[in-house]
């Protein structure tokens, strides 16, 4: 099937809203859409819509909008809880891997990264290898004018900083369980529900940078929790489930208590919310009883 929509003038796509019912100010629907691609905003105006393309009544672009910028602020607070966790991780990471293979273990020894194949310790070195090359950063230059004819790879706690999270990710998961449950532990969790975290937090974080919906998305990458018996507190009084973005700020909660315990991230959040009454957060998994948790009561 040829695909044969033409291309709409941003005055023609505020028409066709206006037509299905969208209501508010036509100027600024049309201002909107000139600020905001139709299908990035297509994304906040479905929970609105009918089965018939029209939308509910009383529906606003005003309303809409509110949820976009909700959202947007939403992404901001979430990538900072992130960015907290992944440099704990690079730091835990190349400090227990380099105490067990040395500073260069990573590159010269494919042993030091059990979980990974020959061809994936070798793409995984390249990959490194590539980052550095692009790396603009000064202890970069340092270390290859110094030592660069004698090394074509970087100290480990060199190279952890310019890896991208997708690398990181990577070394992670080569490494052997010893060295996982090293950095896990930091985070009072056990290495197999840690690695699935950070795998959950790196496409988090790739909806982030893109600016992407993420309020009332379903992940399809699900972070495993932790097992009743073990972490009663996951589990009561409030059941969190693993389906919805309050799993995943769950987690950075809890990840920055375990290392950042002086970080206001969670009054923020909850400042977030309290200034958004009309936001239902239960498009976004959360519980009724949520404040209940021990996970979340401070």
């Amino acid at each position: 099937m040829k695909y044969n929509k033409p291309a709409l003038t941003f005055p023609q796509q505020a028409d066709r809203l206006v037509m299905r019912g969208l209501g508010g100010n036509r100027e600024l629907i049309e201002k909107r859409l000139a600020a905001v691609n139709y299908y990035r905003l297509s994304g906040y105006l479905y929970p609105f819509r009918n089965p018939d393309d029209t939308f509910k009544p009383g529906t606003t672009i005003e309303a809409v909008w509110d949820r976009y910028a909700f959202d947007r602020r939403f992404r901001l607070l979430v990538m900072d809880a992130i960015e907290r966790i992944e440099i704990t991780v690079r730091s835990q990471l190349a400090c227990h891997h380099s105490l067990h293979h040395g500073p260069f273990g990573y590159a010269t020894d494919a042993k030091s990264l059990p979980k990974l194949d020959l061809q994936g310790h070798l793409e995984f070195v390249e990959r490194i290898q590539a980052e550095t090359m692009r790396s603009k950063e000064r202890f970069v230059q340092h270390f290859q004018d110094k030592y660069g004819d004698s090394h074509d790879t970087l100290p480990v706690w060199m190279a952890a900083e310019i890896m991208s999270f997708g690398t990181v990710l990577t070394f992670f998961r080569g490494a052997s369980h010893q060295v996982k449950q090293a950095v896990a532990t930091v985070f009072g969790m056990p290495a197999a529900v840690f690695e699935s975290w950070i795998l959950t937090l790196n496409t988090v974080r790739n909806i982030c940078a893109h600016h992407g919906r993420l309020w009332n998305r379903e992940h399809g990458m699900k972070p495993i929790l932790p097992r009743i018996h073990e972490y009663p507190d996951w589990h009561t009084p409030v059941k969190i489930e693993n389906k919805r973005v309050f799993a995943i700020l769950t987690i950075c909660r809890h990840c920055l208590r375990q290392v950042a315990p002086q970080s206001q991230w969670p009054i923020r959040f909850r400042h977030l919310l309290d200034h958004n009454p009309a936001i239902p957060v239960a498009e976004m998994g959360f519980p009724p009883n949520w404040r209940q948790s021990p996970l979340w009561v401070e």
